[in-house]
């Protein structure tokens, strides 16, 4: 019998995913990655003797197609998870405050947590617990949602800007990129319903205790090759097109033939590569844009921060995570800090960030005011996510296209999530079982799918994980 084969286009999680999954199923596989390294948005680098991230990534418990990725993959055990939810929010010159949870039903599991937040009146916190009710209410998959604003929705249901800033945009802002009146309802409604509101346990957040490549991206490169696919890198794709037989692939060094093609690329790169009316609305894809992260690498001669990781308020620190482990540091500590939304920053020399945000580590550990600077790096990701702005969702194609055996994979599909891993893993899932589905049933609407060997259904279920 002859064996399905499957091209794979785009080595990021999406393309991971999608090739391993279709290997696995007996699948004749060639993965196609234009760069010299695989990863996409999630890979590592080697800078002044450190191993860094260039963007740190969060898993949550309710990451149920990630997860899975990590099992299939073994490196599931790398990610050292929270027992529940705590989240410490620093602010300069106090107080300390935290987000956390109890084991009560949502969203009274966060109640307790609410009452004792310093940042927000009395007022305020009733306010935000009417407006967790009422967001636990509204249905993401409403396309009526897309069309609002994150932002406006808050403003509606009595939200100040103290607590649009100090709760609502603590959380949306490193999860979507982008800022809450910037954002589509619709994501939003997917990101707190799913991560704080249909189940209590889903915030859990597990932080990896190695470098992203480590975690994901070699092992699911033995995987592949273990499962007999074939990896090509520097193998720049310039077409795809649907032939009598099947699927042609253009690349420099010559043509990939197969029954299906996966398409994993970038929403801005992937119009270009596919025949003029292959998705509704091919050309209007570049319109998703692009929202920026920045990212600050600090090896300090000693440590100055206890916690795993921080939120920060009134300050422009975001996020701060305690890397030292995992960047191989032996004497003092390498901090991470996460700039999300960060077009005031993208563009800003190494230098001036250092001498504007290091003063701003002080202000909130005071340890860092007498620490020397051992190493301080910037990682700039000026395409990091597409802009998941209101209206967004009419841009966001399925996995189908018009093209048969053409398939699209990408977290900037319609997944209803912003940009995460686990949107770009259960995205690659559904590409993956389009190209095995028998041919007269591929590129329809609706297509009966075999679940994971596991039992598990990533595809459809509700619990998702938020990348913060």
């Amino acid at each position: 019998m002859t064996r399905l084969r499957v091209c794979v286009i785009g080595g990021g999680l999406a393309g991971l995913s999608a090739a391993i999954t279709c290997a696995d199923a007996g699948a004749d596989v060639v993965l196609l990655e234009s760069r010299g390294r695989l990863g996409g948005a999630t890979f590592s680098i080697h800078r002044d003797g450190l191993a860094l991230d260039n963007g740190q990534h969060l898993v949550l418990r309710c990451c149920i197609a990630y997860l899975g990725f990590l099992d299939r993959i073994g490196t599931r055990h790398l990610v050292r998870f929270q027992r529940r939810l705590q989240v410490p929010v620093r602010t300069p010159g106090g107080p300390d405050a935290a987000i956390w949870r109890t084991a009560g039903p949502p969203p009274l599991h966060l109640a307790a947590s609410l009452a004792r937040y310093p940042h927000l009146s009395r007022t305020e916190k009733a306010a935000a617990v009417v407006a967790m009710r009422a967001l636990k209410r509204l249905d993401p998959a409403d396309r009526r949602l897309d069309a609002l604003s994150f932002g406006d929705w808050l403003r509606s249901q009595h939200q100040s800007a103290r607590a649009i800033a100090a709760l609502w945009g603590l959380i949306s802002v490193p999860t979507i990129n982008l800022r809450p009146d910037d954002t589509s309802l619709a994501v939003a409604a997917t990101v707190f319903r799913t991560g704080l509101l249909d189940s209590a346990d889903a915030a859990d957040i597990g932080l990896p205790e190695v470098p992203l490549t480590a975690l994901h991206v070699e092992p699911a490169i033995d995987a592949l090759r273990r499962a007999g696919a074939t990896i090509r890198r520097s193998a720049r794709v310039s077409s795809v097109r649907g032939t009598a037989g099947g699927v042609a692939i253009g690349t420099r060094a010559g043509t990939v033939e197969a029954d299906a093609a996966i398409v994993a690329v970038p929403h801005d790169v992937a119009g270009g590569l596919l025949p003029p009316g292959t998705v509704p609305g091919q050309d209007a894809l570049v319109q998703l844009g692009h929202s920026p992260i920045v990212n600050l690498h600090i090896a300090l001669d000693r440590t100055v921060m206890t916690e795993r990781f921080i939120a920060g308020y009134r300050t422009p620190l975001q996020w701060i995570f305690d890397r030292t482990r995992a960047s191989g540091v032996r004497r003092g500590q390498c901090l991470a800090v996460t700039l999300s939304a960060a077009d005031e920053w993208i563009g800003v020399p190494s230098g001036e960030l250092r001498d504007r945000l290091l003063p701003e580590l002080g202000k909130l550990f005071p340890a860092a005011r007498d620490a020397s600077v051992e190493a301080f790096v910037v990682t700039r990701e000026p395409h990091a996510t597409f802009r998941a702005t209101p209206g967004s969702g009419r841009l966001r194609p399925g996995e189908i296209t018009d093209t048969p055996g053409v398939f699209l994979a990408g977290s900037w599909t319609d997944t209803g999530w912003p940009a995460t891993m686990e949107g770009a893993v259960r995205s690659g899932l559904r590409a993956a079982r389009r190209a095995l589905a028998p041919t007269p049933a591929r590129n329809k609407a609706h297509v009966s799918v075999a679940p994971h060997s596991d039992g598990s259904e990533p595809v459809g279920t509700k619990r998702e994980d938020i990348r913060l």
